[in-house]
């Protein structure tokens, strides 16, 4: 099945399907997540003064299957250069022939200034996808808390607007924090969509009013206090929450002082640093060493490197093109199968023990410890 081709149904979704985004069937067709699709911009939406809406329809007019919460990477040509990030889809799967990315513009920042700078109706790029199992749709919990800052609101709202669009009316608390009022994206659309839901409160903490001297909402950060007076509930909520690494690990102190269960937890890890450019660093003698060798089973091509190198690293230094996003280990773009050898993999999330389980790794954190062949 294809990202870019059957319609989302809720009632399809199943623990193995989201363990395994990367490969999905439909009829005699199989669709991979190493494989491009082209999307045209068609339009593209202000929703702050530094955050930006861009809708893509694919140009052969497909519609578009994901599940509400998963990511896609793009691809893009910027300086001459082909690089890749890897951005919440923030448009619901119940509205299958558009789909959206809602992007910070970050100092520095590669592909976010190359998408506000140029990205406009017509404008077309590549895209992998999708990826990721940050999805409520195989949970049979009756309630659901959502927690997001900044541009972590992605993925919850296309989760909230999936639910609204598909007439449930679960009940969600959906808690967003902001540096300021100016700062709260999908600010107006959220309030909107409480008066269709009446199961669906939402919530908004800043850290300061900014230039809103009417602000009426709590100031400063989500504390437990807090919590526990808009959900007096909790223990009994399936949390979803997605930002900043500093604002998650404040929210699991918070949860885990609630007394909240942790398998009860889930959490969406994006660096905004992973789209600025790195310092340049002077170029440095490395000695002699053994070598291992890499080869691809599809296409029978090989290379050699490093035992030092990571092996995603390795494959672009021998013109070999891999999907990739955060090269940290925690987007998962860059799974892959290692059909014989070794590694050695340290990861930060982006991939479950059951896909490690039957063979996958993530080649951005991956360093051989054997001569291997991998599954492209």
């Amino acid at each position: 099945m294809n990202l870019f081709d059957p319609i989302f149904d809720p009632a399809s979704a199943d623990s193995d399907r989201l363990a395994n985004p990367g490969t999905w069937e439909h009829g005699a067709r199989q669709w991979a997540s190493s494989e491009q699709q082209a999307l045209q911009c068609c339009r593209v939406v202000d929703e702050t003064h530094d955050v930006r809406t861009f809708e893509f329809r694919t140009t052969d007019g497909l519609p578009v299957r994901f599940e509400p919460g998963q990511f896609m990477t793009i691809s893009a040509t910027v300086g001459g250069q082909s690089v890749q990030r890897c951005y919440t889809i923030s448009s619901p799967p119940t509205r299958p022939f558009l789909v959206s990315i809602t992007v910070k513009r970050v100092p520095g920042g590669v592909v976010s200034n190359w998408l506000h700078d140029n990205m406009k109706p017509g404008v077309q790029l590549l895209a992998y996808g999708p990826s990721g199992a940050f999805t409520p749709t195989a949970s049979k919990a009756p309630k659901l808390l959502y927690l997001s800052a900044g541009s972590g609101v992605t993925p919850l709202m296309s989760m909230t607007r999936s639910s609204i669009d598909l007439g449930l009316n679960r009940d969600i608390i959906f808690i967003h924090s902001a540096r300021t009022p100016a700062d709260i994206v999908f600010r107006d659309e959220l309030q909107r969509l409480v008066a269709l839901s009446s199961r669906l409160r939402v919530f908004f903490v800043c850290e300061g009013t900014g230039n809103e001297a009417d602000w009426t909402g709590p100031i400063g950060r989500l504390s437990l206090l807090q919590l526990s007076e808009w959900v007096p509930d909790l223990a009994d909520r399936e949390v979803f929450t997605c930002g900043p690494a500093g604002y998650m690990n404040a929210v699991r102190d918070i949860l885990r002082s609630g007394n909240h269960d942790p398998a009860r937890y889930h959490q969406e890890s994006f660096d905004i640093t992973a789209d600025v450019a790195p310092e340049p660093v002077e170029a440095q003698v490395i000695p002699a060493q053994h070598t291992f060798t890499v080869t691809l089973s599809r296409s029978s091509r090989s290379f050699t490197m490093s035992p030092s190198e990571t092996v995603l690293s390795a494959a672009k230094k021998a013109g070999v093109a891999i999907p990739s996003s955060c090269s940290q280990g925690m987007c998962g773009t860059c799974k892959t199968k290692v059909l014989e050898g070794t590694v050695d993999m340290k990861h930060n999330g982006g991939i479950r023990e059951r896909e490690v389980a039957k063979g996958f790794r993530l080649l951005c954190c991956s360093r051989p410890t054997s001569d291997l062949v991998l599954e492209l």
